[in-house]
């Protein structure tokens, strides 16, 4: 994410590892998956917000998920986060915990809907909270020409030197079908401050990407572009999110 000029309200993030809108797309029941997140930082935050925080200016994120489905229904994942510092130095940034779930549907559906929950740990580099939990509601539309997919997610720090309070950080994703196989679009990443006193207008971040999902014969990759419009820590972010899929 991106600062603007300007004061940066409390709570502002840098570009997480992870930038993603969760869809219904899950493993087979039994299979394994492996997507990699990678994400660059040509022009970001210079300033720490605490002692010994990682800078986000030139930092290269690179976060292997793996992905087992359960169910037709329920997925399971792990994140293992690494970075490299504007100044070369390569970083483990903790762990995630992951479940999925997406609501039963006929082959036919549009509609679809469900839950991720994300327990994790990050260290001190890269987040005040060792440890924090994620609460993602999956809503959206998909059809031949058209994904829309919107989460409104809630993101609480449950380190008792932070603020345990819930932060209301909904993301979403519109694209369309360019040709077979490839869709572009944008999504959107807000940052709106505690769930039971939202930030005023002037106080809200905002991030927009313009994105495009390719399937390479199997392969899905997605690209992005991001920029912040307000409040946000970096100007630009580069993104990309490559899925192997394994039976």
């Amino acid at each position: 994410m991106m600062a603007m000029l300007g004061v940066v309200p409390p709570g502002a993030h840098a570009a997480p590892d992870e930038i993603q809108v969760y869809t219904e797309e899950m493993d087979d029941p039994g299979a394994f998956g492996l997507e990699l997140h990678v994400n660059y930082v040509p022009d970001g935050k210079r300033e720490p917000s605490y002692p010994g925080e990682m800078l986000s200016n030139h930092r290269l994120q690179v976060t292997p998920e793996f992905s087992y489905g359960v169910t037709k229904s329920l997925e399971a994942g792990l994140y293992l986060p690494v970075a490299m510092s504007g100044d070369g130095e390569l970083y483990a940034n903790g762990l995630r915990l992951r479940l999925k779930y997406i609501a039963p549907r006929a082959e036919d559906a549009h509609f679809f809907w469900g839950m991720n929950v994300e327990l994790g740990y990050s260290s001190h580099r890269v987040s005040e909270s060792a440890m924090a939990l994620e609460l993602r509601p999956i809503i959206g539309y998909r059809d031949e020409r058209w994904l829309l997919s919107f989460n409104p997610i809630l993101d609480t720090d449950l380190s008792t030197n932070v603020s345990r309070k819930s932060n209301f950080e909904p993301a979403l994703k519109v694209t369309h079908s360019v040709i077979p196989g490839i869709r572009a679009g944008f999504e959107y990443y807000g940052e709106y401050g505690p769930i039971d006193r939202l930030l005023p207008a002037p106080g809200l971040t905002h991030t927009l990407y313009g994105v495009m999902d390719v399937d390479l014969n199997g392969l899905d990759v997605n690209f992005g572009i991001g920029h912040g419009l307000q409040n946000a820590e970096d100007q630009w972010i580069a993104k990309a999110i490559i899925a192997f899929p394994f039976k």
